[in-house]
């Protein structure tokens, strides 16, 4: 059972008198440094000089007396506690190069994500803490949530423990970014990593969007207007995944048409078959060997000039793309 704490657990006084350094100030990085800002912790923002966020980190730090911007290096020197929030891609070259050298003994290194640390493209060295501070929202949600006097449920791990507190830290940075008003869940780097680079590729990014392009693709060479099939197979899900987000399958089911719901139990087997779930375990195979994770590294490193930016074109060219574009032109609610 997975282990679950709040904010009585936590003990935010623990970064009192230590400095955060939160290096990016992209979606996550906005957020975590601004509401550990507002929760009383001393933090600085590391950015590299000329970055398109320095202004808006500067802009925040006038109202904000215990926030600040610096160089990655001068914020990785300050800093007690050294957050990393940067594309998985360059986290090594910027750890390796910009933050390691200035880290000192006892300090504790942080990520939003497990990536870098289980498959060892970045190895800390072995006199600091390494931990995993991972909202399961995006950054604009961790922000507003926070504001409202919420938060988004995070989940925490240990990676290395040198000080004895790492977990003790990880909880204090959680409750300082506001999760433990709604929950703060315990799991390892190897889990979150290849738990949440499954759930990316076989279902949320690329299972589904491949299934949306079938249908769509499907209805138009039988003949039916692009628009008719836009609006069945792609603007609907959001509807249909809104509901399960809300209440489960249950209400998903409970809302919907006893037509839909039949042609639910009656179609989806027949399309995620023995076969479909046999290529998941083979893709979750690839995950854990550390084929996905190789793969991907060499492919950034080429400058994204091979499949990466190819595919990117080809999926924009879509006709999806064009249909959609104009449908939802039509959609005021989505202009706000």
């Amino acid at each position: 059972m997975i282990k679950k704490y709040y904010d009585t657990d936590c003990n935010l006084g623990l970064l009192d008198g230590k400095t955060v350094a939160v290096i990016g100030f992209g979606s996550q990085g906005h957020a975590h440094s601004m509401n550990l800002a507002e929760s009383g912790v001393n933090v600085v923002v590391g950015l590299r000089k000329g970055s398109a966020h320095w202004e808006k980190a500067a802009k925040f730090a006038e109202t904000c007396p215990n926030f600040s911007v610096a160089t990655i290096e001068e914020a990785a020197t300050k800093g007690d506690v050294v957050m990393m929030l940067v594309p998985d891609e360059r986290a090594a070259d910027i750890y390796n190069k910009q933050v390691a050298p200035n880290m000192k003994e006892g300090d504790t290194l942080c990520f939003a994500h497990g990536f870098n640390i289980h498959f060892q493209f970045v190895k800390p060295q072995a006199d600091i803490d390494v931990i995993m501070i991972a909202p399961k929202g995006p950054g604009h949600t961790v922000r507003t949530q926070y504001l409202e006097g919420k938060g988004v449920p995070s989940l925490i791990a240990v990676y290395q423990d040198y000080t004895g507190k790492a977990k003790e830290t990880a909880l204090a940075y959680a409750s300082g970014i506001g999760a433990g008003r709604a929950g703060i869940l315990e799991t390892t780097f190897r889990e979150e990593t290849e738990t949440d680079l499954f759930g990316e590729q076989a279902v949320l990014c690329g299972g589904v969007c491949e299934l949306m392009h079938a249908g769509f693709d499907t209805l138009v060479a039988a003949g039916y207007e692009p628009e008719m099939a836009y609006f069945e197979c792609i603007h609907e899900m959001k509807l249909i995944v809104d509901l399960i987000n809300q209440g489960g399958f249950g209400k998903m089911r409970y809302s919907i048409s006893n037509t839909a719901e039949y042609g639910d139990y009656r179609t989806g087997k027949r399309l995620i078959t023995e076969e479909t779930r046999k290529e998941m375990r083979k893709v979750l195979t690839e995950i854990q060997d550390g084929t996905f994770a190789s793969e991907f590294m060499t492919e950034m490193s080429s400058g994204r000039k091979a499949k990466f930016l190819a595919t990117r074109r080809l999926q924009a060219e879509h006709p999806v793309e064009k249909v959609g574009a104009e449908l939802r032109d039509m959609m005021s609610w989505l202009k706000k």
